[in-house]
């Protein structure tokens, strides 16, 4: 398949990029710095510097929509809100314009969403068809579906990836949070019983590639089947690491350092890949502590 990403020199995008080479796609990456994605995706893929001097898709087979302001690296002032959304919506409009304009248009457009699609929802068991609390992620990530929903035709599929904490080494939440753990400082926050919806960055692969080679479309949480709570994983991170995770850090800290943001580790979702699995996918890394141990050793 002859397949174009965004978000191609992200987490997921790169070992993305790396397994579909593999498999022996053509991959095309847009990004905004063809230097920077040269020297992490090497030379057998093709660098298009953002999209304005295309006029179609045609020729092109599939179409992986991964790019977007992270989300949870700065606070949600008035003007980052606004970085988040036009990071997502108006590069994902100008995909749907493309492939609307296609005479031959790509036979899916598998899009980013996240988990945070739902809001925050406590103990509820949040599948795909679960109605969301209206707040700004929700509100973030509506749009961003309702856009992309717009190349849906009978010749283009449109797959939506509400994705949920990736875990890898090398990036993302686990990356952040190991040199504290590993210093022994590590463990809940706040009341610790908010949900954590994680899934091992080889599932979250696997999972795209299951998009794209299956006939599939729609809404998929990218989510491990067992999400636990934030306490649970901090005891799992800690005994993983042979370190103590005993030092909560209270909610009110969080909140005075990360403003409204902080629901994004003080809220969660007890979300569950219902779609995906019903579809006859298969998770390898099910249980927390064998997905910490693979990725950790």
């Amino acid at each position: 398949m002859n397949v174009v990403i965004t978000g191609g020199t992200g987490l997921i995008g790169q070992r993305l990029v790396s397994r579909l080479l593999a498999l022996g796609h053509e991959i095309t990456v847009v990004t905004r710095s063809p230097n920077d994605a040269q020297s992490k995706l090497g030379d057998r893929v093709t660098l298009w510097q953002g999209l304005n001097n295309r006029s179609t898709l045609d020729g092109y087979d599939a179409v992986i929509n991964l790019a977007g302001e992270p989300i949870a690296d700065k606070r949600w002032t008035a003007a980052q809100k606004e970085r988040l959304c036009r990071s997502r919506w108006e590069l994902t409009q100008r995909l749907v314009d493309l492939i609307n304009a296609s005479h031959t248009p790509p036979s899916a457009l598998i899009s980013g969403s996240a988990i945070g699609y739902y809001g925050d929802l406590g103990e509820v068991v949040v599948t795909e068809e679960e109605p969301p609390h209206n707040e700004f992620t929700h509100k973030l990530c509506a749009r961003w579906e309702q856009i992309a929903c717009q190349a849906r035709s009978d010749r283009t599929r449109v797959c939506l990836v509400r994705t949920g904490i990736v875990l890898s080494a090398e990036g993302g939440m686990l990356h952040k949070l190991l040199p504290l753990f590993r210093a022994g400082l590590g463990g809940p926050t706040g009341n610790g019983r908010q949900y954590i919806p994680w899934i091992h960055i080889e599932d979250m692969v696997n999972a795209l590639l299951w998009l794209l080679d299956n006939p599939l479309h729609g809404p998929f949480n990218m989510t491990s089947p067992y999400p636990v709570r934030n306490e649970h994983f901090a005891h799992t991170l800690g005994r993983v690491l042979h370190r103590p995770a005993l030092i909560r850090v209270p909610a009110a800290a969080i909140r005075l350092l990360m403003g409204e943001s902080a629901v994004l580790v003080l809220g969660g979702q007890r979300a569950l890949p219902k779609r995906l699995e019903a579809a006859g996918f298969e998770f390898r890394w099910f249980e927390l502590e064998d997905a910490l141990r693979n990725l950790l050793r």
